[in-house]
């Protein structure tokens, strides 16, 4: 996985919430981490990569066992547990998609026998970290929903660590009744007030996130562009295309015809790559170029996203704002590449 300065800084955040909280041994309300971003920029597979070697580093540090386990009885060792939200969530339907990574049984049980069950689970395998994937699939508008945002708030105090990824989190209203901590530099949630289900009452531990968002690349600074065209080197040095040259996506005009086609969208510039180098070998061709890409339209068609939740993008250039883009092709001589030219002091360029 090609890491970006976006990613990067996600990383370093969960990877730091995630071991301090683990080695803490009183019982804490554990601080959470807030990821937001729009559709395909990678918020998924950053976590997930950070949390993996987090977890392979806990199971070598307590020899691949769970060190709170009775001796004698079954250990089924899981640092980290990811969940992806339902589409319609309700807290019964929240605990069956916790309860289904585990493998257990959850049908005829009551809501109150569920999060007994959830309880039980996060315990009995060692669960430091638990990651709920599209958070912001909840409406707030929805009774079912805040009750359910009310559960995920009291899981905070089952000494795990959240790990909320979803699309525009400040925007979407879970953040609603929250406030920014100046001092903490922290958002603080107030206590639940509807959870009143088997011992996960409100508390008066306020329940603390630090939001990390993953934006897409930007082609306005220096530093924006330069980080663009890394990203784009890395990408390029892993392609094994026959007539593949250097410079075949960082010269020329094709930094700029990559992010017009993906506005520095990551997954949208992943799907272009992958797509334009099938196409590039089945043609026989062995190269990418501009040519090439214009004969690829990116669609995302993508059943198990929610577009109603921002996690499908509108793709660059697409008519009327769809999922499906339909390039065309520039008339006359390409452009200068002008990304390295001196447009003089930063000042003057505000000025004018």
């Amino acid at each position: 996985m090609t890491e970006t300065p976006m990613s990067r800084k996600v990383s370093r955040l969960i990877n730091r919430r995630a071991r301090n909280n683990a080695l803490k041994c009183k019982p804490a309300t554990r601080a959470g981490v807030l990821v937001p971003g729009w559709g395909y920029q990678g918020k998924t597979e950053t976590a997930c990569e950070v949390l993996a070697a987090f977890e392979q580093d806990w199971l070598m540090l307590h020899g691949y066992r769970n060190p709170n386990t009775v001796e004698g009885t079954r250990d089924i060792h899981a640092p980290v547990a990811y969940i992806q939200t339902p589409v319609t969530a309700k807290p019964k339907s929240t605990c069956q998609a916790i309860l289904d990574f585990f493998g257990a049984d959850t049908k005829r049980l009551t809501l109150p026998e569920l999060i007994r069950q959830v309880s039980s689970s996060l315990h009995d395998h060692g669960v430091k970290v638990l990651v709920l994937d599209d958070i912001t699939r909840l409406r707030m508008h929805r009774a079912d929903d805040q009750d359910t945002l009310d559960l995920i708030r009291a899981l905070m105090s089952m000494n795990v660590t959240l790990i909320l990824i979803g699309v525009d989190i400040p925007g979407s209203g879970l953040l609603r009744e929250g406030k920014w901590d100046g001092r903490s530099r922290q958002w603080v949630l107030p206590p639940s007030q509807r959870a009143r289900v088997h011992g996960l009452e409100a508390t008066q531990t306020e329940r603390r996130f630090d939001m990390v968002e993953l934006d897409r690349f930007r082609y306005t600074t220096t530093d924006q562009i330069v980080a663009f065209h890394d990203h784009l080197t890395g990408l390029e040095n892993n392609l094994r295309l026959l007539n593949a040259r250097t410079g075949m996506l960082t010269s020329g005009t094709m930094p700029e015809y990559l992010m017009r086609r993906t506005d520095g969208v990551v997954g949208l510039l992943e799907r272009l790559i992958e797509d334009g180098a099938q196409e590039a070998m089945d043609s026989g061709r062995e190269l990418l170029d501009e040519d090439l890409l214009d004969e690829v339209i990116l669609s995302l068609d993508d059943p198990g996203r929610d577009a109603a939740a921002g996690e499908v993008p509108t793709i660059p250039g697409s008519p009327g704002g769809t999922t499906t883009d339909r390039p065309r092709k520039s008339r006359g001589k390409a452009p200068r590449n002008t990304v390295f030219d001196d447009h003089g002091p930063e000042s003057a360029q505000l000025g004018s």
